[in-house]
């Protein structure tokens, strides 16, 4: 049995049993998490360049960055998720 993958957005997944919480990047705490994950070099950047909307934490505590909304992603990461291709590339734009 394949591992089941976490779509990030541009190209970028996860493999879903590793992720420990899905969290909007607005609090403090969570930009301090942020900023102590890129000192330690446990930071993944998957925005492509754009705006961070979420954070995608694992369970070996890497933090990974991602431009798609975190209720996107909680959405993609339920087990009765489907999603047409089409719709996936508007997301991303």
């Amino acid at each position: 049995m394949s591992p089941k993958l976490l779509n990030l957005g541009f190209g970028n997944s996860v493999v879903s049993n590793r992720v420990i919480a899905i969290i909007a990047p607005d609090a403090a705490p969570v930009k301090r998490l942020r900023d102590e994950a890129r000192e330690e070099k446990r930071l993944i950047d998957a925005t492509k360049g754009r705006r961070t909307r979420s954070l995608v934490i694992t369970d070996s505590n890497h933090v990974i960055l991602s431009a798609i909304q975190s209720e996107t992603l909680a959405q993609r990461y339920s087990p009765n998720f489907t999603l047409a291709k089409d719709e996936i590339e508007e997301q991303e734009e």
